[in-house]
């Protein structure tokens, strides 16, 4: 089966099952609120805390009609935490916004949690720190 054949079929299924689709927030809801009801709601959490910045950025994004977008969280991969030594689905954990970034043409806002880098799929040990130059200008460790 093609593209095509597959995507037949997808809308297919979709026209002949019924969709409870609800959303977990409303759009009007502040984005605290949203990020609030995330971390209780899917995370398992019991709220989240905003550092000074990005208690800023929500006021500012209000003032610009930013605050109607959905949210993106942004934290660690090894939980629904912001902290990386809580493995899995930890209980009444709060998660820290630390910033917000406004993903203006993707249509949301993107909540930066805990203390992470945000270039995904880095292993814990990069492959740089392999990599060298010998005294002759021979490169080694790329592969």
């Amino acid at each position: 089966m093609g593209g095509i054949g597959l995507a037949q079929k997808v809308i297919a299924t979709i026209h002949s099952n019924k969709n409870h689709f609800r959303s977990l927030y409303n759009s009007d809801d502040s984005i605290p609120d949203k990020i609030k009801k995330i971390v209780r709601i899917v995370y398992g959490g019991k709220g989240a805390v905003f550092t000074d910045q990005a208690k800023k950025q929500v006021e500012n994004f209000q003032k610009l009609g930013w605050d109607k977008l959905p949210i993106c969280m942004a934290k660690t991969q090894y939980s629904f935490s912001d902290n990386p030594t809580l493995i899995g689905r930890p209980r009444d954990f709060e998660i820290t916004v630390r910033e917000l970034r406004p993903s203006l043409e993707a249509g949301f806002i993107v909540a930066i949690t805990g203390d992470m880098m945000t270039m995904p799929g880095l292993p814990k040990q990069p492959a740089a720190l392999h990599m060298d130059i010998d005294k002759d200008g021979n490169l080694f460790g790329l592969s």
